[in-house]
């Protein structure tokens, strides 16, 4: 049965709110970990992690609220979660921010991976996408860093 452009876009929505709610949970996990961090620790995980997963989910957002008002589709309001538990420790807090960007980064390949970003999308929408796994390309390798230095 095929797809209308309606039930595409809407697709589109509904795959982009779910890599978002991820990123949402790696922000909050970040955020956490910044608590329980002295000073010169905590400011590696500003620089070399919270900023640019916080800028990639903002420019998800944009993505997210921009494309749906431009085709009249109902947005929506992401919110991290209020709080992860503050009982894990740093550790086990960038460890689960990392695989909440690994999957977050798998839905969005998988959404650009589908086509219906160019058959329902348009080229705002596309270029979104790619800036946001951009933002994310890095980190992996940062959280990693981070991790093998913790401490020292």
């Amino acid at each position: 049965m095929a797809q209308t452009t309606l039930e595409a876009r809407t697709q589109i929505l509904d795959d982009l709110a779910a890599a978002l709610d991820q990123l949402g949970l790696a922000v909050a996990c970040l955020s956490e970990a910044f608590e329980q961090l002295a000073v010169d620790s905590a400011d590696r995980l500003e620089a070399d992690l919270y900023r640019p997963v916080q800028r990639a989910y903002g420019r998800g957002k944009r993505t997210h609220a921009q494309f749906a008002k431009r085709f009249g589709l109902p947005g929506d309001t992401f919110e991290p979660p209020s709080s992860v538990p503050s009982s894990q420790g740093v550790k086990d807090l960038v460890q689960r921010m990392a695989a909440a960007l690994a999957d977050a980064d798998r839905r969005i390949a998988e959404l650009q991976d589908s086509m219906m970003p160019i058959e329902a999308g348009d080229a705002e929408l596309r270029r979104g996408l790619s800036e946001v796994r951009e933002q994310l390309e890095k980190v992996p390798a940062a959280a990693g860093q981070f991790l093998r230095t913790l401490g020292r």
